[in-house]
């Protein structure tokens, strides 16, 4: 572990269904009462969140609502889950239309569209890691994932093939109903995972095996949190790829799930406003 990296350990608080219950509460009180003297030294950055797969934009509900109590404009595109080659260079797109700075934060597989995508794009000032993949140029999800043992999410899959534009067959990936609990999203309400399982959005099985061709995390400051009980990306190898990286801060959050953006809101917009802070 370099110099640069502090690990902050959070603890979790409260049953699942307490943390769900704490969803729309406020962001925080600290937080609030510090917002009035943050230093005025450059303009607030715009916050850009983005999802990884089996899920949409939604997932950073709890997120979204805590960073505009505290005054920041939120931005959280639809990922179109076809693959690095298609969803970098859309994002990088999405980018480009924002005046100002960015804070830029990825869940899950958005960890590797935000590595690609913001590399060569100047106003993106800091990249947060949401137990997430941080890729280095060349280097393959695919293989990623089994560089430490834990992980359920593929097992938990079921491929169905689709027709593309130019007449070849892509394969979507989808969590089957007894797999997306204990894969995805262990420490929520059961009901809650029925609808999350309902309405997934299934991303291209080419995005295991679609190559790195940036990694904009050699040049721009990271942050990251771990879920601690992550059955989909292990917290090993989350702990791995922000030390790599060299993040500025790591955040444990004990007992969450590979969603914790949905479970920990509040955990995951401190540590969004804490990376945002820090590059003003």
């Amino acid at each position: 572990m370099g110099p640069d990296l502090t690990r902050r350990r959070v603890l979790a608080t409260g049953a699942a269904a307490a943390g769900a219950a704490a969803l729309m509460g406020p962001f925080s009180s600290t937080a609030s009462a510090t917002a009035a003297g943050r230093s005025a030294s450059g303009p607030r950055p715009t916050i850009v969140l983005v999802h990884g797969g089996f899920a949409d934009a939604s997932c950073w509900n709890g997120v979204i609502e805590r960073l505009q109590q505290e005054g920041y404009t939120t931005v959280a595109p639809a990922n179109p889950l076809r693959g690095l080659p298609t969803d970098a260079p859309y994002l990088a797109g999405v980018l480009r239309s924002i005046q100002g700075p960015v804070v830029l934060a990825g869940h899950s597989y958005g960890g590797a569209v935000i590595s690609n995508a913001a590399a060569g794009i100047p106003n993106v000032k800091a990249l947060v890691y949401v137990a997430a993949f941080v890729p280095d140029i060349g280097e393959q999800l695919g293989v990623l994932i089994d560089k430490y043992p834990g992980s359920i999410i593929q097992a938990a899959t079921t491929p169905v093939p689709y027709p593309k534009p130019d007449g070849t067959t892509g394969t979507d990936l989808y969590l089957v109903p007894d797999g997306f609990r204990a894969a995805f999203a262990a420490d929520l309400p059961v009901h809650t995972t029925r609808l999350m399982q309902a309405t997934q959005r299934p991303f291209d099985a080419s995005s295991f095996t679609d190559l790195t061709t940036a990694a904009a995390w050699h040049t721009i400051p990271s942050w990251g949190l771990v879920a601690g009980s992550d059955k989909a990306i292990p917290p090993a190898l989350e702990r791995y790829f922000y030390r790599r990286a060299a993040a500025r801060d790591v955040v444990e959050v004990p007992g969450a799930s590979h969603v914790a953006m949905i479970s920990h809101p509040g955990t995951t917009a401190r540590l969004i406003d804490t990376a945002a802070k820090a590059v003003r």
